[in-house]
């Protein structure tokens, strides 16, 4: 009889002890690691950059440039040059090369 209290009592004080713990556990895995993951897992834009394709048209002669369509293949830029209203399409990748004028 004395086996089976001992025994008894060892998995009672080993459960209480476990429950806490758990608890710990779990409030560490918070919001705090979350971020962590997701700001570990960033890329970058690697498309053309609208401030980019700004400068790139204005570059080319165009004031008052303004985005007026994106998509994940183009970017068109608007605005005037010395005969009116003109647009710049962009390809939408790195460096942003023009595709049409």
């Amino acid at each position: 009889m004395t086996h089976f209290l001992a025994k008894a009592s060892l998995a009672a004080l080993l459960a209480l002890c476990s429950i806490p713990a758990t608890f710990s556990t779990a409030a560490a895995a918070g919001p705090q690691t979350n971020f962590v993951i997701e700001a570990q897992y960033h890329r970058p834009i690697r498309g053309c950059s609208p401030i980019h394709a700004v400068n790139k048209a204005r570059d080319f002669g165009l004031r008052r440039a303004h985005i007026t369509h994106m998509s994940p293949r183009v970017v068109v830029v608007a605005g005037r040059d010395r005969r009116g209203w003109d647009r710049i399409t962009f390809a939408n990748v790195r460096g942003c090369p023009l595709i049409r004028r």
